[in-house]
């Protein structure tokens, strides 16, 4: 930090297995990556190239090439592993992981309907090649799942060999874990957390009253994701208590 000041939580140093923030690249240029690495690089833990725009993206290997020089590990959202298995491309999709040296992947069915079974197979073998992490939730808002169910998936999938397992919200922010409005289903994750360890679960929190409410909730090191990449900054002053929102919530720390 540039100065000294009292009374802020600990963060622990990257690489970090709990607050970590995955951020949201819905299409950045490569000037733009290199302006936000420069900026926020060093709060960033993670970065999804969002659902299929890696499909689409210019200079795809150069900005890839970016990511990492700056030690960031990046990976393909879900849907674009779901557009390669609803065609039954795959062992495709493997090769295109190989192809483009990825590390780590993301398996979901949030636009697809798969058996669980099938999914679980699926993230068993693509753990062999690359860090696993997969999603839990439906992007239709009209389904809604009892918080043993989501229990359940997330228990099975980090069986099966994810090393996280993300919270669905979409990049919006308002299906999922959270209401239409972007309300926390409150109960939901409270019941969540009775099963599954805080630190095994990335929860998508792109808005910041979101953000805010599972930093109460959890903590300084809370897992949160599709940040969007100008929100970095304030999100780490969130984490800090160094924001309006969080500014009495860490006073009582002893340092």
């Amino acid at each position: 930090m540039n100065y000294p000041l009292n009374n802020i939580p600990d963060r622990p140093s990257k690489p970090r297995q709990s607050g970590l923030t995955m951020v949201m690249d819905k299409g950045l240029s490569l000037r733009q990556v290199e302006d936000f690495i420069d900026v926020a690089g060093v709060h960033t833990d993670i970065v999804k190239l969002g659902w299929a725009t890696s499909f689409v993206t210019p200079n795809l290997k150069e900005k890839l090439a970016l990511y990492r020089s700056a030690g960031l590990p990046v990976y393909f959202g879900g849907t674009l592993f779901e557009a390669f298995v609803i065609r039954n491309q795959f062992d495709d999709y493997r090769r295109v992981l190989d192809q483009f040296g990825m590390e780590y992947v993301e398996v979901s069915d949030g636009s697809i309907t798969i058996d669980h079974d099938e999914k679980c197979g699926y993230i068993r073998t693509l753990s062999e090649q690359v860090t696993v992490i997969s999603e839990v939730g439906s992007k239709d808002e009209k389904k809604i799942f009892a918080p043993y169910k989501w229990i359940k998936l997330m228990k099975a999938e980090l069986q099966a060999g994810s090393w996280k397992v993300i919270a669905e919200a979409r990049e919006s922010g308002n299906v999922g874990i959270y209401r239409g409005s972007g309300e926390v289903r409150e109960g939901l994750v409270d019941e969540i957390l009775t099963e599954i360890p805080e630190e095994a679960i990335i929860w998508e929190a792109p808005q910041k009253e979101q953000q805010v409410w599972f930093i109460k909730l959890i903590g300084s090191n809370v897992n949160l994701g599709n940040i969007a990449p100008s929100e970095v900054i304030p999100l780490e002053t969130i984490r800090l208590g160094l924001r309006g929102d969080t500014f009495d919530h860490f006073l009582g720390l002893t340092q």
